[in-house]
C-alpha cells in the first residue's frame, strides 16, 4: 500500500524526546526522515542508558552492540548523517540539503538557530516552500521563552502537577514524560496541516509549538480554576469529577477502575453491588446529589470490590453495564492481545542484532484503509546514512565525503 507521507523530506535537528517524537510520526506516514547529529554528538546520543542488546536491558553497557533503549525506539524509519553546523562548510552543506528537503524540526533553546544562522528566516530565504518546525519549552514567543524546560518542569508550569495526586498529598507528575510526547504529537499534526497548507498556498512557514501550551490546551478542558470555589481540592486523585462513582478500587489482591458515567452504567453498578434497591432512590439517582456526596458512593462500591478479586470485580462490573478496567502494568501489556492484534505492542529491532525478544516498542498508532503505516527499518547506527545523503543526494563523490569525515565537518 502506498504510504501518505511518502515523497515528504524531513531534516531532523531534533533532540531528547519532544522533538523525536514528531519527526517518529512523520516517519510513521512515510516521510523520509533524516537525522543530522554533530559529528562528536551522533554517538553519544545513541549510547545513553538504559541500554538494550543482546544481554536485554541495563543501566550499564554490558556488550559492543548496546545501544540505548529511548534511541532505538525514537528513531526508527528514520535515516542518520552528522554534520556540523557551526563550521562554514557543514552550514553550507545544510543548505544544500534544504534544497532538496520540505520539512525541518528542531527543538532548540530559543535563539539557538539564529546564532547557527539557520534560522526560518535565513532557511526560508532558500527555500520558500520549507515547512519549518520550532519546537521549544515556553514558545519562540512571550516573557518566558528562554527559560530551560524539562518533562517535570513543564507538568510544573502549565499546572498538572497542581491537579495530579491524591487530596491533601504533595503535587504529582504523570509517570511518564507526558509533556514532551503531547507537544511532539501536536508538532506533527502542526507539519500535517502546514503541508496541506502548501499545497493551496505553494509556500511552507514557520510553526511555534510549545511544551507548556500543549500541555495546558489538554487539561485546562476541566474547570480547574474552579475547583476551589466549587469547594472541592484541587487534587481528585484517581476520580473523575463530573461522574460518581468512578475511581479506583482496592480488590482482594489488587486495584481496578470501577463505576458508572451514565444512568445505564449507574443501574448496571447497583446490579453488580447488590444494590438495585437504590434504582428508584431520590437521592442515589441524581448523579448531582452522588457528585456531592461522593465518599458514600465510593464507599458502596470501595466495600463490595474488597471482597472480590480484580478479575471478578472487572468481569462482574462489564457483565452487568457498568465501567470497569484492571489496572495493567508493563508486564500486562505486553501480554494484552488486544494491543498485539492492533499491531501496538511490537518487539524492538536493533540494527545489528534484530529482534531484542522481551523488549517492547510502541507500534504506530493511526491506521488508514488505503495507506499503509508503521516504522519499517529499525533505529540506524550514528552516522549510517552518511554516504548515501551526501553521496546519492548532493552527489558527492568518496574522496571528498573522506575529506569532510577526516576535517570533522560530518
Amino acid at each position: 500500500m502506498r504510504r501518505i507521507l511518502e515523497g515528504v523530506r524531513v531534516l531532523d535537528l531534533t533532540q531528547f524526546f519532544s522533538g523525536p517524537q514528531a519527526t517518529l510520526f512523520l516517519a510513521g506516514l512515510g516521510a523520509e526522515v533524516i537525522r543530522i547529529d554533530s559529528p562528536e554528538g551522533a554517538r553519544s546520543v545513541a549510547v545513553a542508558p538504559p541500554y538494550a542488546g543482546r544481554n536485554g536491558v541495563s543501566f550499564e553497557r554490558t556488550s559492543p552492540d548496546d545501544l540505548g533503549v529511548n534511541y532505538l525506539k525514537r528513531t526508527r524509519g528514520k535515516k542518520a548523517i552528522s554534520l556540523d553546523l557551526k563550521k562554514p562548510e557543514g552550514k553550507a552543506l545544510f543548505f544544500r540539503l534544504l534544497e532538496h528537503a520540505d520539512v525541518v524540526v528542531e527543538n532548540f533553546s530559543v535563539g539557538v538557530t539564529a546564532r547557527l544562522g539557520i534560522d526560518y528566516a535565513k532557511v526560508a530565504a532558500a527555500n520558500p516552500r520549507i515547512v519549518y518546525c520550532a519546537l521549544t519549552g515556553h514558545g519562540s514567543t512571550g516573557p518566558d521563552r528562554h527559560l530551560k524546560a524539562y518533562d517535570v518542569t513543564v507538568q510544573a508550569a502549565a499546572g498538572l502537577m497542581s491537579v495530579t495526586g491524591l487530596p491533601g498529598q504533595p503535587p504529582t507528575k504523570a509517570g511518564t514524560a507526558l509533556s514532551d510526547a503531547i507537544s511532539g504529537t501536536f508538532a506533527f499534526s502542526a507539519v500535517l496541516a502546514a503541508l496541506f497548507d502548501r499545497e493551496k498556498t505553494g509556500r511552507g512557514q514557520f510553526i511555534d509549538v510549545s511544551m507548556v501550551d500543549g500541555l495546558f490546551a489538554l487539561m485546562f478542558d476541566d474547570p480547574i480554576d474552579w475547583y476551589e470555589r466549587l469547594g472541592v481540592p484541587e487534587r481528585q486523585g484517581n476520580r473523575i469529577l463530573r461522574f460518581s462513582p468512578l475511581n479506583t478500587y482496592a480488590t482482594r489482591d489488587g486495584w481496578a477502575v470501577l463505576g458508572a458515567a451514565t444512568a445505564g452504567q449507574w443501574a448496571g453498578v447497583l446490579k453488580a453491588v447488590g444494590r438495585e434497591d437504590l434504582l428508584d432512590d431520590p437521592e442515589w439517582k441524581s448523579l448531582d446529589w452522588r457528585v456531592a456526596n461522593n465518599d458514600k458512593a465510593d464507599r458502596l462500591v470501595a466495600d463490595w470490590a474488597a471482597a472480590r478479586t480484580t478479575a471478578e470485580a472487572v468481569e462482574t462490573m462489564l457483565a452487568c453495564g457498568g465501567v470497569a478496567s484492571a489496572i495493567r502494568g508493563p508486564r500486562e501489556l505486553a501480554e494484552w492481545q488486544h494491543l498485539r492484534e492492533r499491531g501496538m505492542y511490537q518487539t524492538l529491532q536493533h540494527p545489528t542484532l534484530g529482534s531484542l525478544d522481551g523488549i517492547g516498542a510502541p507500534g504506530f498508532p493511526l491506521k488508514f484503509s488505503e495507506a499503509a503505516t508503521g516504522y519499517d527499518t529499525p533505529a540506524p547506527l550514528p552516522r549510517q546514512h552518511n554516504r548515501e545523503v551526501y553521496g546519492t543526494l548532493l552527489g558527492l563523490d568518496d574522496t571528498e565525503i573522506e575529506r569532510l569525515e577526516k576535517a570533522g565537518v560530518i
